[in-house]
């Protein structure tokens, strides 16, 4: 018989200013954010709950933070302590599973089957690193227990902040069952808002859809999303992947009609990527890339050497790949390649999960 998989998903709970708060304690019960100043166009890297309650959230600007709640403190980041932090809570992962696919500074998932800690209880396992966090790193974490990777980690955000939830193998069908199609991985608001178009509001409407018909609707996603509304995934833990490049990308829902309405998504865009950065510790890269999909679903990709987020420089990238095509946009995307020296390189996987 095969060992039923047992997947942890952990959480730190608001990470970066979780650790401010532990080694600031008078901050503890005030609005508290970790992130640029808004007179320097700043953003949101991440908030504490007191600051949640009036509406903060990451990503924000930190202009409309301020005015959203006028008493938040903002603070800058400090990437040091919170490694420093980010290793200790490997460090525990590391008594109950070698198997560890660490996602970003705070958060990983652990493959826990056959382990015979706690009897070979996933959720004893979760609770006492839960606890172990909490104690001999001073912050708090969050778990999701599921039989694989998708449901854990829709699990970890259940009974957020400082809890966890289990999805028993028996529970699966059930609870996918009504789980919005926002949950499924790598669906983002453009393609939630074409799933609703076609009635598919959860994932028990996607159910009702042959996979012949999902194929013929959404192409090789059609896959993905008959197996997700379904809880199905047969991803592994894979604590050993080489990450190359980070990146991200936006898939509009109007296309971009020109180089100048493309010009100006750069901004945002390389905001985003310069906080995606960050949230896995600022690793050295060695190239700069700009992608483009146009409005025919063809696409290209310009690369070019460089060290920085220089915006001049991926405003000439931008330039090089629209000419290329020059039509209608309907995706842009920003990127860099990493060193292969990179500690992210090395120790990271290969792909951020798509969900939030």
């Amino acid at each position: 018989m095969s060992i039923q998989r047992k997947i942890i998903h952990i959480d730190c709970d608001c990470f970066f200013a979780a650790v401010e708060m532990r080694d600031n304690p008078a901050w503890r019960d005030i609005p508290l954010a970790v992130g640029g100043q808004p007179g320097q166009r700043g953003v949101i890297a991440t908030c504490n709950y007191e600051a949640r309650r009036y509406g903060v959230h990451s990503a924000m600007p930190s202009s409309l933070a301020l005015r959203r709640c006028p008493a938040l403190l903002i603070v800058p980041p400090d990437f040091a302590r919170y490694k420093q932090a980010s290793l200790a809570v490997q460090a525990i992962y590391h008594r109950y599973s070698e198997l560890i696919e660490p996602l970003s500074l705070d958060e990983a998932y652990l493959d826990v089957s056959g382990q015979p800690h706690c009897h070979g209880s996933a959720s004893l396992m979760a609770e006492e690193i839960r606890a172990a966090i909490r104690d001999e790193v001073g912050i708090t974490a969050s778990a999701g227990i599921a039989p694989n990777k998708f449901l854990a980690k829709i699990a970890s955000d259940w009974n957020k902040p400082d809890g966890q939830w289990l999805i028993r193998p028996q529970d699966v069908a059930a609870f996918v069952e009504t789980l919005p199609v926002e949950k499924i991985w790598g669906v983002g608001a453009v393609t939630a808002a074409r799933l609703k178009a076609q009635g598919l509001h959860s994932c028990g409407d996607l159910q009702r859809l042959p996979l012949l018909e999902m194929l013929q609707r959404f192409g090789k996603f059609g896959k993905t999303l008959y197996d997700l509304s379904r809880g199905i995934d047969h991803r592994a833990v894979e604590p050993a992947r080489e990450r190359k490049s980070v990146s991200v990308e936006e898939t509009y829902s109007r296309d971009l009609p020109d180089l100048a309405s493309c010009e100006a998504e750069l901004a945002p865009l390389l905001t985003r990527l310069a906080q995606r950065l960050q949230r896995i510790g600022t690793p050295a890269f060695r190239g700069l890339s700009v992608k483009i999909k146009f409005a025919d679903f063809s696409q290209t990709t310009v690369e070019l050497a460089g060290q920085t987020l220089a915006a001049d420089v991926f405003q000439q990238l931008l330039h090089t790949g629209f000419v290329r095509g020059n039509k209608p946009v309907r995706l842009l995307g920003v990127g860099v390649r990493l060193r292969e020296d990179s500690p992210a390189a090395q120790q990271l996987p290969l792909f951020e999960e798509g969900l939030p």
